[in-house]
């Protein structure tokens, strides 16, 4: 399996963080590896497609917002809080405290 590619935090953009989160799915996503702190695909799939869920995925990796790594056959997902934090101290605390909307 080749590696998944991860931005540094330096190249981290507003604009992309901000879009990423604009999904519900991908905000779902990250609050939900807020709470547990590492989760599989497959815990987050929420009976999508896997080929959609690749993109959801792709996109959270591309703004900086997680990092996912291979155990064995498995992917691992762990949202990039330290790099966010220093990137953009404060942001992603407020971006989660904000009630979900129906």
């Amino acid at each position: 399996m080749r590696p998944f590619k991860h931005p540094p935090s330096q190249d981290f953009s507003l604009e992309r963080l901000l879009h990423a989160l604009s999904d519900p799915v991908r905000l779902g996503i990250v609050r939900h590896l807020a709470r547990v702190g590492e989760a599989t695909c497959g815990e987050l799939d929420g009976g999508r497609p896997k080929s959609s869920m690749s993109h959801h995925f792709r996109v959270l990796r591309e703004a900086g917002l997680v990092h996912t790594r291979h155990a064995g056959t498995t992917h691992m997902n762990s949202l990039r809080r330290a790099d966010l934090d220093a990137r953009f101290p404060g942001l992603l605390d407020a971006i989660l405290r904000q009630p979900l909307s129906d």
